[in-house]
């Protein structure tokens, strides 16, 4: 398995179970395997299941949304021989309450007496593992801080302009199968961002990619730029040559579909922002 999926990331040169390597496999992680909602664009089932997430993030060589994407890196730091708790998390409980709980996942790597955070599944997330300790942490002109609400819990407050304020997450070990149910929720109900907003976003250099619908965003410490895309071909370009997504394992017309639905999404979002309620 471990073979698999260093080829899949390009990952060369020697493994080892150090801090090095970690944040070298993480950081690889991040720019080869892009964070991504097609496939619930498109209608088609999310599965959890180890050989579902190996076929499809490194047979198929596609990415996926957070369950998939920090499960996939658990079994590549695994194989790797890294120890890694997968944990709950709870992206913007700060805001929503204890709801949020279990609408993330994230990992803990225990390395030589220290704990690391690690998580791919953020769009514009950090690049490498974060040290569990209190504080701002810097990568590149990125700052990132994490702080400790109690025993067993802790806040992860994104870079300034980040796509989300911040997340929580508990120590209490869990598996990728607890949160099945909630995947299911968050890929099938009408209302999720999931399914109503197309989502594909890859780091480059330090910055980060975003493609929301039609809307291309680059996101970094300067201000943000986006532009819309106005064809197909340019959407398609993107998605392959940008954001790395194979465009072939979208079916025949699964681009076509992903175009129109993207679309319909951006004039939802125009309506709306003519009535005052924002994007």
């Amino acid at each position: 398995m471990l073979n698999s999926l260093l080829d899949r990331i390009g990952f060369t040169g020697p493994v080892r179970t150090d801090v090095p390597t970690l944040r070298r496999l993480h950081r690889t992680w991040r720019a080869r395997v892009p964070y991504e909602n097609l496939d619930i664009q498109l209608g088609r089932p999310i599965s959890l299941d180890t050989d579902a997430l190996l076929t499809k993030l490194v047979r198929r060589r596609r990415g996926g949304y957070c369950y998939e994407q920090n499960g996939g890196l658990a079994l590549l730091l695994r194989s790797a021989g890294f120890a890694v708790t997968m944990v709950e998390g709870a992206v913007l409980r700060e805001s929503r309450g204890d709801s949020a709980w279990g609408n993330h996942n994230v990992l803990l790597v225990d390395l030589d007496g220290r704990q690391w955070v690690a998580d791919a599944g953020i769009g514009d997330g950090f690049l490498e593992p974060l040290p569990l300790r209190e504080g701002e942490h810097t990568q590149g002109d990125l700052t990132y801080r994490l702080e400790r609400l109690d025993a067993d819990t802790w806040r992860f407050h994104h870079r300034p302009g980040g796509s989300i304020a911040s997340y929580d997450f508990r120590l209490r070990p869990r598996e990728l199968t607890d949160f099945a149910e909630r995947s299911h929720e968050l890929s099938t109900s009408p209302g999720s961002a999931y399914v109503t907003t197309l989502i594909a976003a890859r780091p480059d250099g330090d910055d980060t990619l975003l493609l929301l619908s039609r809307t291309l965003r680059r996101l970094g410490a300067a201000e943000r730029e986006s532009r819309t895309l106005h064809s197909v071909e340019e959407f398609a370009d993107v998605l392959s040559r940008q954001l790395l997504i194979p465009l072939d394992d979208l079916g025949p017309d699964g681009v076509a579909r992903l175009w129109e639905k993207a679309g319909t999404q951006d004039d939802l979002w125009r309506t709306r922002a003519g009535q005052g309620s924002g994007r």
